[in-house]
């Protein structure tokens, strides 16, 4: 995976930032694709957080002369066609692992809520 530098993670402020990804597409990417997008157009920092499961990918893209990251579930060729679908070859720069710890069936489970007894 490239290092990134200091200079290039200040540009990523997600305030000058817009969505790339709108709510119908997330749920199409589900459906189509088999993937999820975690963290959408986020700073490296954001993208490598521990609390995430350990199946993420790291995706570095370059939209409108920026370098924009997202944190992403599903295979590697799944995600690849995803965002070339989406975004136009030559656009991916680099798809790498995520730094998630989290064990990928635990992800967002809920216990069971407790049956009163009589």
């Amino acid at each position: 995976m490239n290092i990134v530098s200091e200079d290039m993670t200040e540009e990523q402020d997600t305030k000058n930032n817009s969505d790339r990804w709108t709510p119908s597409e997330k749920e199409n990417c589900k459906k189509l694709y088999g993937c999820e997008i975690l963290v959408e157009n986020g700073s490296y920092t954001d993208v490598c957080t521990l609390d995430a499961p350990r199946d993420t990918f790291i995706i570095q893209y370059l939209i409108d002369e920026k370098i924009c990251f997202d944190l992403v579930r599903g295979s590697r060729v799944t995600i690849f066609d995803m965002y070339h679908d989406k975004f136009g070859s030559g656009s991916i720069h680099d798809i790498g692992f995520g730094y998630g710890t989290i064990n990928p069936r635990l992800w967002r489970y809920q216990t069971p809520k407790n049956k009163k007894r009589k």
